[in-house]
């Protein structure tokens, strides 16, 4: 399994443990309510997802890159939808 998909993982892992939907989990660290998440919610859901904290940041950036298709530097719900069901 490559870093991408151990990092998806336990992104849904996280998801599946803590919330009731994968809707809830968006809103939880979508902690200013502005239906995106930035890079600073990416690394608190990160962190939560158990992802070392010198990697959230590449990470988010990573995430950034390959799922925000609005080029708003944020991931919107439906950019979400679509990186968690990979």
């Amino acid at each position: 399994m490559g870093a991408k998909e151990s990092i998806l993982r336990k992104i849904r892992i996280l998801i599946t443990n803590q919330f009731d939907s994968p809707e809830e989990a968006f809103n939880f660290f979508d902690s200013d309510k502005d239906g995106k998440l930035r890079k600073s919610e990416i690394k608190k859901l990160l962190r939560s997802a158990e992802i070392n904290g010198f990697l959230s940041g590449i990470v988010a950036n990573e995430l950034l890159k390959g799922y925000d298709k609005s080029s708003d530097d944020t991931i919107n719900w439906e950019e979400f939808k679509v990186a968690i069901s990979e």
